[in-house]
């Protein structure tokens, strides 16, 4: 009887300790489910209000994806590096001291900036500012690449001179004699475009309005996203004009949120010059040799290698970039062209590196975006390296509204070689340096211009004395600057008619200045010594060459990599 009873015991332990796990487990079904009524895509993670809620509240585009790539750009993954690394450095000039960097992900243009690409930007120009109109001849003159920069005064170039911009036989071929300045107006120009095309494709604004606007009512990104009432030049028909804009109208009460956002990252970021360190970084393409997070080995130029000819079978000996392989051999003997070029080549001719980029050694330099100064000063920043910062903000008027150009409000700036360039089109925001309220006690940043922070302002001449410093200009400025350059002095009179003082001064010892930029690559005109990613020189930033070009970049918002982790090679 007693084992009976043990059974029995055993049997209602048995049952409770089911119905137990029963209760568990409707308790935990009930807990799960709640939890899923919750939905914390479209609630508030920091209020627990509903997000997008038809009744008000917070509005945001809970589909937003990555960005997208821009048109004519690569995706380049950023990393660290070694920069300012060169093979031979025969000179021995200190311009290149190797210092170590990160560069965050950014686009690049996967070829050089063409003819072609730049035609477009002349005839829009010329569309929308006809330079037979004296108020706005100037803006298409000074869009204009300088042809004359193919001359030589000892040698026959007329016919690039007369055909190498224009022709068709040339429109895939980089763009040169453009100036620095020209190719950041390019850049910005390119930046409006693409982001207009983007508003009217998905239907925000009316569609072909782009094809048909006057001088006054250009589409200008800045004013779109501040100040989209007065985008267009007012005209809410284009505005407003799109089926997405209709929908969304018919949902609100107000027009707050039928245009559209940064918030709800459609638009692209800016089109630009590179930065020396994102050219450099992009141009060795070292993701080919990465290995358990370590570069192995070390690259002289964007391809593998030691040497500038193919070893491949089907092209063993041919060159791998255009340059100038000696003394008058700019493309090798007949029958035999190595390189398949004398000038600049057509783009894409030669390989890409392994980050997908042509044209990185060779055929023509490219502008980046930095202000030349003899050494990287790693040891202030390593992180995104740029010397050329000048911080602006929007003009403010007497109503608190931004400032647009207007067709009567163009302001012109005269460079020092004479060339008059518009510093604003017509619907774009006008801009002025930041002041006080926007530097006062930041330890960041102190000043609207930063191109010669901690190397040629005041501070690091050596007549600067702390206490003898009042902010102000001395009439011993000019003699005691630290890079004692030329200053070239241009004049005009009511009539347009120029006066051009040349520095005649025998007391100058630098070209260095804050208006010198940094171009990289070897060219056409080049020796291979020049094909070295890290080799850097400079040159005005208001002149241009028959040998300088460009490509834009833009930078990457969000995530570093466009994919997870990767497997190791």
């Amino acid at each position: 009887m007693r084992t009976q009873f043990i059974r029995i015991d055993t049997m209602n332990e048995k049952k409770t300790l089911a119905l137990r796990l029963l209760i568990l487990l409707v308790a935990t079904g009930i807990f799960v489910s709640c939890n899923k009524s919750r939905d914390y895509k479209n609630t508030s993670r920091a209020t627990g209000w509903k997000l997008n809620d038809k009744e008000g509240g917070f509005q945001y585009n809970p589909e937003a994806k990555e960005q997208e790539t821009g048109p004519g750009l690569v995706f380049i993954e950023g990393g660290t590096f070694t920069m300012g690394r060169v093979q031979d450095d025969p000179m021995h000039d200190w311009n290149n001291t190797p210092t170590q960097q990160h560069v965050q992900s950014f686009y690049m243009d996967e070829t050089e900036v063409t003819n072609l690409m730049y035609l477009q930007y002349l005839d829009w120009i010329k569309d929308v500012f006809p330079p037979a109109d004296e108020n706005y001849r100037n803006i298409y003159a000074g869009a204009l690449p300088d042809t004359l920069v193919w001359r030589n005064r000892l040698g026959y170039n007329e016919v690039m001179t007369n055909n190498y911009l224009r022709h068709p036989a040339y429109a895939q071929y980089p763009v040169v004699g453009v100036s620095w300045v020209q190719a950041v107006e390019f850049s910005n120009w390119r930046t409006d475009r693409v982001n207009e095309l983007i508003l009217e494709e998905e239907g925000f604004t009316a569609r072909g309005a782009r094809y048909d606007v006057e001088p006054g009512e250009t589409f200008s990104t800045q004013t779109y996203l501040n100040a989209p009432t007065m985008t267009y030049g007012g005209k809410d028909s284009i505005t407003r004009g799109g089926k997405s804009s209709e929908r969304l109208l018919s949902r609100n009460e107000d027009s707050t949120n039928i245009y559209v956002q940064r918030k709800d990252g459609l638009l692209l970021p800016s089109y630009r010059l590179p930065t020396e360190a994102e050219w450099e970084y992009a141009a060795l393409g070292l993701v080919g040799l990465r290995n358990y997070n370590v570069y192995r080995g070390r690259k002289k130029y964007p391809w593998d290698g030691q040497y500038t000819r193919s070893g491949k079978r089907r092209s063993r000996g041919d060159q791998l970039a255009n340059f100038k392989q000696g003394d008058g051999d700019y493309g090798g003997i007949a029958g035999w062209s190595d390189d398949g070029a004398d000038i600049t080549a057509e783009i894409k001719s030669y390989e890409p590196n392994d980050f997908g980029l042509y044209d990185m050694a060779g055929n023509v330099a490219e502008w980046v975006a930095d202000v030349y100064r003899p050494i990287v000063d790693d040891e202030f920043n390593d992180f995104n390296y740029y010397r050329g910062n000048v911080y602006t903000k929007h003009a403010i008027d007497e109503d608190g509204k931004v400032k647009v150009v207007t067709a009567d409000s163009i302001l012109y700036d005269t460079l020092s070689n004479g060339r008059i360039v518009a510093r604003n089109l017509p619907g774009e925001i006008m801009e002025v340096p930041v002041g006080d309220e926007e530097t006062y006690l930041r330890t960041n940043f102190s000043t609207s211009d930063n191109r010669d922070f901690r190397d040629g302002d005041k501070r690091s001449t050596r007549y600067y004395q702390s206490f003898n410093d009042f902010g102000g200009e001395t009439e011993n400025d000019e003699k005691e600057r630290m890079y004692n350059s030329p200053k070239h002095k241009v004049y005009a009179d009511s009539t347009g008619k120029m006066d051009m003082q040349y520095d005649e001064s025998s007391n100058r010892t630098t070209l260095i200045d804050n208006e010198v930029r940094v171009y990289k690559g070897g060219s056409w005109r080049d020796r291979d010594y020049w094909l070295d990613p890290a080799q850097r020189r400079f040159f005005p930033q208001d002149m241009a060459t028959d040998y300088i070009g460009f490509r834009c970049a833009m930078s990457r918002v969000g995530s570093k990599s466009k994919k997870g982790k990767r497997p190791r090679d």
